[in-house]
């Protein structure tokens, strides 16, 4: 009879190492390789010498674990209106602020559509009242104040609005508002609107000369007498004459003609004047003169004065000299040495005489001793409460008129505010004010717009 077995297990005896792997039977811990437990020994030290090969992708897509997913439908492409993106990408406060901006960008917008553009050239500036005349008839319009434009061939147009640049390419059959609505309503331009600073930009309209003869054609020639244009080879020679006008000389076969040439285009737009390289006399010392000048209008009799305006390039600023003189209703003898003003540090930079209640006119008296070149003033009707002030230049003995505020600070001063509130102007206006000429204005004078 058989012992009877303490372990409860049905097998008689223990079963031995070598016949069974219980660690494949039973497992391990560890992943096992694909080897079949009831093998010989033999067999599976063949199989686990053998290299293990992953599966292709295809086959493996094909087992249950190895699936592959499906596409991820397709993103949305389509633009949602700026608020609603704005509500949901944004909190409400910056998406309410955003809003606002939009629609203060509208309201400029709108505002910018019933602007007049503005003709821009060089420092001239104004309205266009008329926005329906083509960019061809604008020219013909300023050619009589600005001759450089006379030639359509040689001028170009471009309209700068805002941030936007468009160059007119049809002068002749392009009206401006046709322009200024197209930029308007461009998205560049409602962009730039939105970036910039300034919401009320003008809508500037401005002609440029693009082409200028330079120089003179080969077959031509300019030159400072008859005798040298006749013996140079040149068929064609501009001469000047003594009597101020320029002539043409033409040499043909036939014999020489000569002319005289209206339209020199060979030669510079020139226009009389005078360019300060001085600051302006200052009012004030003006008003000094005119004090001292009234000193000589009696009840009884009148007469004439005589002042010096130089300038100190010591102290850089103007100062009065009054010069020794003898005077009378209607002339002044003055002794012009200014001895105590040398020219190292002065410049005698004009005169200024006063005509007492006489027009402020240039006698003929005046021509014979105003030859120098400088500035000359005369001031009349000093017996008024604002007396007449005539102002011209001495070229060589060559007068030339000039305004006033060409050499003197203009009259103006400060204002108060809310004294133009009280002032409505009509909005059927044709053309709004923008303050006096500038030359008149005081730097430090309130010269609002009109609103």
């Amino acid at each position: 009879m058989s012992e009877q077995n303490n372990f409860g297990w049905p097998v008689g005896e223990a079963v031995s190492d070598d016949g069974l792997d219980i660690g494949a039977i039973f497992g391990d811990g560890e992943t096992a390789d694909d080897v079949n437990p009831f093998d010989s020994p033999a067999e599976q030290k063949t199989k686990l010498v053998e290299p293990h090969v992953r599966p292709k992708e295809e086959d493996s897509a094909s087992e249950p674990g190895n699936r592959e997913l499906p596409a991820p439908p397709p993103v949305e492409t389509q633009t949602k209106p700026l608020s609603k993106e704005l509500e949901e990408n944004t909190n409400p406060i910056e998406a309410a602020f955003a809003r606002q901006e939009e629609k203060a960008v509208q309201t400029a917008a709108k505002s910018l559509f019933e602007k007049a553009p503005v003709f821009s050239y060089g420092s001239a500036r104004e309205d266009i009242t008329d926005p329906a005349q083509t960019f061809e008839e604008l020219r013909i319009a300023k050619s009589d104040d600005f001759p450089e434009l006379s030639e359509g061939k040689r001028v170009s147009w471009s309209v700068e609005y805002g941030k936007v640049t468009k160059a007119i390419t049809d002068p002749k059959g392009t009206t401006i508002r046709s322009v200024k609505e197209e930029i308007e309503q461009s998205k560049a331009f409602l962009d730039s609107l939105k970036k910039a600073k300034d919401k009320n930009p003008d809508c500037l309209v401005k002609p440029r000369v693009t082409a200028q003869s330079k120089g003179i054609a080969s077959y031509k020639g300019v030159f400072l007498s008859l005798e040298e244009a006749g013996v140079s080879g040149k068929p064609i020679c501009i001469v000047p004459g003594s009597d101020g006008r320029v002539y043409e000389m033409r040499k043909t076969e036939l014999g020489k003609f000569i002319a005289p040439k209206n339209n020199v285009v060979e030669f510079s737009e020139i226009r009389a004047g005078f360019i300060p390289a001085l600051p302006l006399i200052p009012l004030e010392l003006l008003q000094q003169i005119i004090s001292f000048f009234r000193c000589y209008m009696g009840e009884v009799q009148e007469f004439e004065a005589l002042a010096h305006i130089l300038w100190d390039k010591a102290e850089q600023e103007f100062t009065v000299h009054i010069p020794k003189q003898s005077v009378s209703k209607a002339r002044v003898d003055a002794d012009l040495t200014l001895s105590d003003f040398p020219e190292e540090r002065y410049l005698h930079y004009a005169d200024i005489h006063s005509h007492n209640s006489m027009a402020a006119k240039f006698s003929p008296v005046d021509d014979q001793d105003e030859r120098a070149t400088r500035i000359y003033i005369v001031l009349g009707r000093l017996d008024k409460f604002f007396p007449e002030i005539s102002v011209r230049m001495s070229c060589g003995g060559t007068y030339q008129e000039l305004d006033p505020g060409t050499v003197f600070e203009g009259v103006g001063a400060v204002f108060p505010r809310e004294w133009r509130d009280n002032v409505n102007t009509s909005v059927h206006a044709a053309k709004p004010l923008s303050g006096p000429p500038a030359r008149y204005r005081n730097p430090d004078s309130f010269w609002g717009d009109v609103l």
